[in-house]
């Protein structure tokens, strides 16, 4: 639990292998005959661009000497003609480069989402949001240019290098051994750095979460910010976690700027050493064995070949800056889903709500069971009321119906039916679940309750909101049913936000409903009317209800009270106040503090 905090940095859990590229290159394959499409394209341009230092070497040693007019103008067209053809392939190569790249990345994020969806409630539990976003968005940024550009750029650069590595030996082998003078240099700089330029990456990651985090948490609670007055606090930590991010990026930058000069260093110097010996070669030979067309040409071709070797240091480096992201994606999509489907699950068949617990263990960390030993029935369109003391485990066995958790012992079955053994999504679309706190989608209040079924007419949408005394209100908006709430529902009032969820939830029309503190935000007024609604909705379905307001549940099926791990008590009210035990104390303790 310590690492659901905007400060505490995240660890990998697994350490990084480049079998983890190899990977993620399955993400590549769905585009690849696009890549090869703009791949071939390339190495047409490089082909022809790289004919240029040729032709200027037939220009300075054959046409300009001899006068040829006619011979200039065809080498000029010729030049023209490449430049036009490279540019149309350059157009090719970008628009089919991007596709596959935004294919690619588009992918990823929606695994990344599947996975998201499948995760147990305990994952979010343990981590801020922030944090999950920012792999989903930032981290899947920050590799889009490698698997798009950067591998396509590496492997025609590899041809390209190829090819001017036959035209230097066709100008001059001894020369061309000369300019490879300066990769062993250049390969032991590399990897040098690399290690240095990986753990800056992973440190920079680390506080790109912790930010996020920090921002995203502090965007949700800015009415508690503000009316504690924690605004310069909240700035100071602000500051902090920006300043960390701040030196994470200049380090990172650093590290990565200082390639670039050693690499210029090495082919300068290479370059230099080239001129030596070509100078030398000069003077010791009778003239005839070189001209001067071929050092220019050659010369180019020095310059050219540098380009793929830079190439390929980039693409290196961006290798190792990727890691770090790459470890993150992959430590998400690898995160385990706890709760899913058996090879050998089944569709749950439409249900009554039979429900049975049988001898039922759990807990939410090892060694801290929460509930032991817990056995109990509801018959098909039972009400049954969940009461006792916070943290007794009354939410914890309607998420355990719900199968939002597994248990660690037991059974719990539906109709008969082991929840375990039918698939999920077959058990969860036979359940209405409302929750203590209501969580209302940007969007119309229509479109909000549709989304229990969405199906539904906009007739069955009012009809639901009619049955729990929403549509008196909602009439009263200035837009009625079109009125846009805002996120989290904002625009109207917390009971208000109840009444349309638990409109949401009724128009779904489930065999098992659960209201965890469902009337909680609702006025004593309101509720009395809704009461009535919900008597004749609820009839003949399954419902477990969680309420402190012990009046709301005086005409349940059973009542039972939870505490110390168990059902320390069970009866309908009037049975449980005759029996003088924890129910009627707690009864008897609300009663009179309303007398």
């Amino acid at each position: 639990m310590a690492r659901n905090k905007y400060d505490v940095d995240e660890e990998l859990e697994t350490p990084f292998d480049f079998t983890q590229f190899v990977r993620i290159l399955r993400y590549v394959k769905p585009y690849i005959r696009k890549i090869l499409t703009a791949m071939g394209s390339m190495i047409v341009a490089s082909a022809l661009s790289l004919l240029s230092p040729m032709i200027l070497m037939v220009v300075i040693q054959d046409h300009i000497p001899d006068g040829n007019i006619k011979g200039l103008v065809i080498m000029a067209a010729a030049l023209t003609g490449i430049i036009a053809v490279s540019s149309v392939l350059t157009a090719v190569r970008a628009k089919y480069t991007n596709e596959s790249g935004q294919g690619i990345i588009h992918d990823i994020r929606l695994d990344m989402f599947r996975h998201l969806q499948d995760l147990p409630f305990s994952y979010f539990d343990s981590r801020p949001h922030g944090k999950i976003l920012v792999r989903i968005v930032n981290y899947v940024n920050n590799i889009s240019d490698l698997l798009s550009n950067g591998l396509l750029n590496v492997v025609v650069e590899l041809i390209s290098l190829i090819i001017i590595i036959v035209y230097m030996i066709m100008l001059s082998p001894v020369l061309t051994l000369y300019a490879m003078a300066g990769i062993p240099l250049l390969a032991i700089g590399i990897l040098l750095l690399k290690g240095i330029q990986r753990r800056a990456h992973q440190y920079l990651s680390r506080k790109i979460s912790n930010l996020n985090a920090y921002t995203q948490e502090s965007i949700s609670g800015m009415k508690v910010t503000q009316a504690f007055v924690r605004e310069d606090e909240n700035l100071n930590i602000f500051n902090t976690l920006s300043s960390d991010y701040r030196y994470g990026w200049m380090r990172t930058v650093m590290v990565s700027l200082s390639i670039g000069p050693y690499i210029e260093a090495v082919t300068n110097g290479t370059v230099a050493l080239l001129y030596a010996a070509g100078a030398l070669w000069l003077a010791s030979s009778s003239g005839e064995a070189i001209g001067v067309g071929v050092i220019v040409a050659f010369v180019s071709y020095v310059w050219r070949f540098w380009i793929p070797i830079n190439t390929f240091t980039s693409f290196y480096s961006q290798l190792i800056n990727s890691a770090a992201y790459i470890e993150r994606i992959f430590e998400f999509l690898d995160e385990p889903l706890n709760i899913e489907d058996q090879d050998d699950a089944y569709d749950l068949p439409p249900i009554k709500g039979d429900i049975e617990f049988r001898s039922v263990d759990f807990s939410y960390e090892e060694g801290v069971p929460i509930l032991k030993n817990v056995t109990f029935k509801a018959a098909p369109g039972d009400s049954i009321a969940l009461v006792g003391p916070t943290g007794g485990g009354k939410s914890t066995i309607v998420n355990l119906v719900s199968r939002f958790y597994d248990i660690q012992g037991g059974q719990i079955t539906i109709d008969g039916h082991d929840i375990k053994k039918v698939r999920l999504d077959s058990l969860r679309k036979q359940m209405g679940i409302m929750l203590q706190e209501p969580f209302l989608f940007p969007g119309t209040i229509m479109e909000n309750i549709r989304y229990g079924r969405l199906e539904a007419t906009d007739e069955e949408c009012i009809e639901a909101a009619k049955a729990v005394m929403a549509h008196d209100f909602i009439e009263e908006l200035t837009d009625g049913y079109d009125t846009v709430i805002n996120e989290q529902g904002t625009g109207v009032s917390a009971g208000e936000k109840q009444l349309i969820s638990f409109a949401r939830v009724l128009l779904s029309d489930p065999a098992i409903l659960i209201m965890d503190e469902a009337t909680a935000s609702i006025d004593t007024k309101t509720e009395q009317a809704l009461q009535k609604g919900l008597d004749k909705l609820l009839k003949g379905r399954t419902s477990f209800i969680i309420a402190h307001r012990l009046s709301t549940i005086r005409s349940v099926s059973q009542i039972m009270y939870i505490s110390d791990k168990n059902i320390l008590e069970r009866g309908t009210h009037d049975e449980l106040i005759s029996s003088r035990g924890k129910y009627h104390d707690l009864y008897m303790s609300q009663f009179n503090a309303f007398v």
